[in-house]
């Protein structure tokens, strides 16, 4: 599948395990590169949802600043947020802020917004996906024993839905399952399907 691709040398543009895992998924050749020190701003003003969308466009530019694209070159960056409360919860600063947003996800439903970049040197598609999740509540003690065992510092909004807390705590999820685990590869799927053949 997806052999128009084949003339194209695929990046993953991310250091995430999970996207990594996921993009395998689609039987799709492609090298993993991690670009440290990107900065993960965007303007206040702009809409929590639009946010990981954003970042995903923020992060392929960062790659082409450096000059790390070539012709043949077919960039994937991606960007995932965790929104409650009118807030983005991030990836956490240490235990106790990640102990903090387990305890503000504790018996809510929040929304996961993934945003996709998929970029060649002569144009972009960006696109994203929503999800909603709902936690039933969770003592400190299921909140502690989880961040030491697993300790879900890399993960917006310090949890991992494929772990153990997802096994425990995860009521319903209204959307894709992985987007929430951080690649919404349904469409991503279907974007390359047609992206290679329009560009």
């Amino acid at each position: 599948m997806l052999n128009h691709l084949k003339q194209y040398d695929i990046i993953l543009g991310s250091q995430s395990p999970r996207r990594k895992e996921l993009l395998s998924g689609l039987d799709l050749p492609f090298v993993q590169k991690v670009m440290p020190d990107i900065v993960e701003e965007y303007p206040a003003e702009l809409p929590l949802t639009e946010v990981p969308l954003y970042l995903a466009q923020t992060k392929a530019e960062a790659y082409r600043a450096k000059g790390l694209m070539q012709e043949n070159t077919l960039l994937i960056t991606a960007d995932t947020v965790v929104i409650v409360e009118d807030m983005i919860l991030g990836k956490p600063r240490d235990k106790e802020d990640a102990h903090r947003m387990l305890r503000t996800l504790s018996g809510q439903t929040h929304q996961v917004v993934t945003g996709v970049c998929i970029s060649l040197l002569s144009g972009k598609k960006a696109f994203s996906c929503s999800s909603m999740v709902t936690f039933a509540q969770l003592s400190d003690e299921e909140i502690d024993y989880y961040l030491h065992r697993y300790r879900p510092y890399d993960k917006a909004g310090s949890y991992g839905i494929q772990e153990w807390i997802g096994y425990i705590a995860i009521q319903r999820v209204e959307g894709s399952f992985y987007n929430v685990m951080g690649l919404p590869v349904h469409l991503l799927y279907n974007e390359l399907k047609a992206f290679g053949k329009s560009n």
